[in-house]
């Protein structure tokens, strides 16, 4: 019996009641296994199901839901010989597209019963776990703003996105920082640092994506450019594909990275859940160590 957790809140689909629960059910029979749904409604439960499931040691446990729901149950089976299967039921499914998963859920199904076990990379900030990336600095504030005007004005999430962006882009906040890594010091002051767990497509219409999981290393990304003019200058550059002709794009790579800053705490982002951390913020890549279910025909994770 397969451990399968269901984020009911993911996702802008069907819905998540008993009847698409037996669907999926239904599913993973004809896939050729018998499958323990368990849907969980919020991020507590869902930690709680996945403990209670790792904590029979299977050889395979599946998230259903997004990014948050991986990164969720990979915090769990990351450092076991557990493999991760992953329904992306999300909104934007970032980890199970760059694993070229289906998006078709029977298929999405198919894989995670009859894949193949990869071994990909993890990266942590203060030892909390991301698979995609974590920022500080423009990104947070949008998403903090974000879920402001979502409960105090009723926005929708996409509405409330866009007036965020537009308050935080206007805003341009300023951060002193210095990096370390690879026995290097660089000062910088730009209004954000994103790392990426792995490098990341950076320009044109592929922007956001990453070609390799296992390669080991953290991609950090930052200005020199500190007006808002400036930053829609460089999204423009990144979407017509001359960004890493800009000279004030800054790209850096590095198995580790310190980022120290005057504040005491600073918001800090991992794959699109921000927290308020203590600094310096202590970056670093984990390689290998989470097994996921990948497509039998991609040749690498």
């Amino acid at each position: 019996m397969i451990p399968v957790i269901i984020n009911t809140t993911s996702g802008p689909g069907p819905g998540h009641g008993e009847s698409a629960l037996e669907d999926l059910r239904r599913l993973f029979r004809e896939a050729g296994a018998e499958a323990d749904v368990m849907p969980a409604r919020d991020g507590e439960e869902l930690r709680k199901l996945a403990q209670a499931a790792m904590a029979k040691a299977p050889a395979l446990i599946v998230a259903g839901g997004g990014d948050g729901t991986v990164s969720a149950l990979a915090q769990v089976t990351r450092g076991t010989q557990t493999a991760l299967g992953i329904l992306p039921l999300g909104t934007l499914n970032h980890f199970a597209r760059d694993l070229d998963l289906p998006r078709e859920l029977g298929k999405a199904v198919r894989v995670a019963v009859g894949g193949r076990r990869a071994a990909v990379d993890v990266a942590e900030v203060n030892g909390v776990l991301f698979l995609n990336n974590s920022s500080i600095g423009v990104y947070p504030d949008m998403v903090r703003d974000r879920t402001r005007q979502q409960r105090k004005l009723g926005r929708s999430k996409r509405m409330a996105m866009l007036w965020a962006i537009l308050a935080t882009v206007r805003r341009s906040p300023l951060l002193r920082m210095t990096l370390e890594l690879e026995g290097e010091s660089h000062e910088v002051r730009a209004p954000f640092v994103f790392v990426g767990n792995n490098d990341y497509v950076m320009e044109g219409f592929r922007i956001g994506e990453r070609k390799r999981l296992d390669a080991g290393m953290l991609s950090i990304y930052t200005t020199r450019r500190c007006t808002t003019l400036g930053l829609f200058k460089l999204a423009w550059h990144a979407l017509t594909g001359r960004l890493r002709q800009n000279h004030d794009f800054v790209e850096m790579a590095a198995r580790a990275v310190t980022v120290a800053l005057r504040h005491k705490l600073v918001l800090v982002a991992t794959d699109g859940e921000v927290n308020a951390m203590e600094t310096p913020l202590e970056y670093r890549s984990i390689p290998g160590s989470l097994l996921v279910m990948a497509p039998n025909m991609r040749a690498a994770a």
